[in-house]
C-alpha cells in the first residue's frame, strides 16, 4: 500500500507538470513512465508504477484545463473547450472557464464511477452485440452537427477534408517519429486544427485584465451539463475505437460551444474524466486499452480494478483543489502582449512537434493548420474539424478501411 501511495504521489506531480506545459499529450508521459519502467519498478513494484500512470492520467486532465484556457494548444481532452475558454478569457474570465471546466472534471469521475461499474456489470457480457453501432452512431452525431450549422454545405466540406487528413495521417502514421507515444500522429492533427490555427487568427492585443466574482451557471446547470458530458464520456469510454476528441463533437449535439459556452465546458470537463474512468473499466470488463496508459498498464500486473478506481477517485479530488489554487494565478496573464504570447507558444509547439514526430508529423501539422484556419475566415463553426477523428472510425467501424 505504502508504494501505491508512493507512485500515486509521482504520478500526481508528473500530471501537473505535463499538464502545465503546453502539447504534452497524456500518452506522452505514459510512453516516458513506460521507459523508465526498469527503473520505477525495482522501487515501486508494479503496483506502484500502476498507481503513478493511473493517477498522471487524471491528473493531467485537471490541469491541462489551464494550458488550454491560456496557450490554445489542445489536448484530445481539450479539443473544443479551448474556444469557449478563450472567448470567456478575452472577457476577463479566464479563471472562470477553468474553474467551470475543473467543476465539470469532477462531476465526471463522480457520476463517472457508478456509470463505469454499471458498464463493466452489464455492457461486458454483450461486448460483440455493441461494437457494431460506433460507426452508425458516429454518422447520426455528425449528419446532426452538420445540418444545424448555419452553412451545412462549407461544414460538410471542411468535415470530409478533415476527415481525409486523418485517414492519410493514420495509415501512414509509421513515418512519424513516434516519441509520443501510442497515436503520436493526433499531436500534430489536433495542434493543426485547434491549436496553431486559432493562434495564427487570433487578437495580437494584450490579454485582458482577469477577474473572477463568481462562475455563471446555476447547480441545475452544472448538474445537467456534468450528466451529458459523463454520457457522452460512457459512449467514447466503451464504444471501440473513439476517444476523448469523439465526445466533444457527441456534446455539440447539445450544447453548442458558440452559445452555451459555460454548460459547454462543463460537459466538456465531465466527459474527459468521466472517459477515464469508464476506460479503466472496460480494461477490466472487455480488456479494451482506450490510451496509452491503459496499453502500459497491460504490460503490468496491476491491482484489481476497485483499488485502481479508488485511488482515481482520490486523486480526482487532490487535483481538482491544486487546479483551483493555480487558476487564480491567471491574473499573471493581464496585460501580457498577446503577440508575444502566441509567436512564443506557437513557436514551442512546432518545436515540439518537430522533436516527438519528425519531419512527417510536421507536415501534418502544416495542413491541419491549413483546414483549421478555414472555419475562422468564413465565420464558421469549427466543430466540422472533427471529422479528422470521427471520419477515420466510421469507416474502420464499417469495415471499409484498416490500419
Amino acid at each position: 500500500m505504502i508504494l501505491l501511495l508512493i507512485g500515486a504521489l509521482m504520478g500526481l506531480i508528473c500530471g501537473i507538470i505535463s499538464g502545465l506545459v503546453p502539447g504534452i499529450h497524456t500518452n506522452t508521459m505514459a510512453g516516458i513512465m513506460a521507459g523508465l519502467s526498469p527503473s520505477i519498478i525495482p522501487l515501486l513494484g508494479t503496483e506502484g508504477l500502476a498507481g503513478a500512470l493511473i493517477v498522471h492520467l487524471i491528473s493531467q486532465s485537471f490541469h491541462e484545463l489551464i494550458t488550454s484556457t491560456f496557450y490554445g494548444i489542445p489536448d484530445s481532452g481539450t479539443t473544443l473547450s479551448v474556444l469557449p475558454a478563450h472567448a470567456l478569457t478575452l472577457e476577463g474570465k479566464g479563471e472562470e472557464a477553468v474553474r467551470l471546466a475543473a467543476l465539470g472534471c469532477l462531476y465526471g469521475v463522480i457520476l463517472g464511477v457508478p456509470v463505469s461499474i454499471l458498464a463493466y456489470l452489464v455492457f461486458s457480457p454483450i461486448q460483440t452485440s455493441i461494437d457494431w453501432i460506433t460507426g452508425p452512431f458516429l454518422v447520426l452525431v455528425m449528419g446532426v452537427v452538420i445540418i444545424k450549422e448555419d452553412s451545412p454545405a462549407w461544414a460538410l466540406l471542411i468535415f470530409l477534408s478533415s476527415g481525409l487528413l486523418g485517414l492519410f495521417a493514420f495509415r501512414y502514421q509509421y513515418l512519424a517519429w513516434g516519441l509520443a507515444g501510442v497515436s503520436s500522429i493526433l499531436m500534430p492533427l489536433l495542434a493543426g486544427l485547434f491549436g496553431l490555427s486559432v493562434i495564427l487568427t487570433s487578437s495580437h492585443a494584450p490579454v485582458p485584465r482577469q477577474r473572477f466574482s463568481d462562475i455563471g451557471l446555476e447547480n441545475g446547470d452544472i448538474l445537467s451539463a456534468s450528466f451529458s458530458g459523463t454520457v457522452a464520456g460512457l459512449l467514447v469510454g466503451w464504444l471501440p475505437g473513439l476517444s476523448t476528441a469523439s465526445a466533444n463533437a457527441v456534446i455539440t449535439s447539445r450544447f453548442s460551444y458558440e452559445v452555451h459556452q459555460r454548460s459547454y465546458l462543463v460537459a466538456a470537463g465531465a466527459a474527459t474524466c468521466a472517459n477515464a474512468v469508464v476506460g479503466l473499466a472496460a480494461f477490466y470488463g472487455i480488456a479494451r486499452t482506450r490510451n496509452g496508459v491503459m496499453v502500459t498498464l497491460a504490460s503490468l500486473d496491476p491491482p484489481s480494478f476497485p483499488i485502481l478506481l479508488f485511488l482515481l477517485v482520490a486523486a480526482s479530488v487532490v487535483a481538482y483543489m491544486i487546479t483551483l489554487k493555480l487558476s487564480g494565478c491567471v491574473r499573471w496573464f493581464s496585460g501580457l502582449n498577446g503577440k508575444t504570447l502566441n509567436t512564443t507558444v506557437a513557436g514551442f509547439v512546432i518545436l515540439l512537434c518537430g522533436i516527438c514526430t519528425g519531419p512527417f508529423g510536421l507536415f501534418v501539422l502544416a495542413c491541419a493548420t491549413g483546414i483549421g484556419m478555414i472555419p475562422g475566415l468564413l465565420n464558421i463553426s469549427r466543430v466540422s474539424c472533427m471529422g479528422v477523428v470521427t471520419m477515420p472510425v466510421i469507416l474502420y467501424s464499417l469495415g471499409i478501411v484498416g490500419y
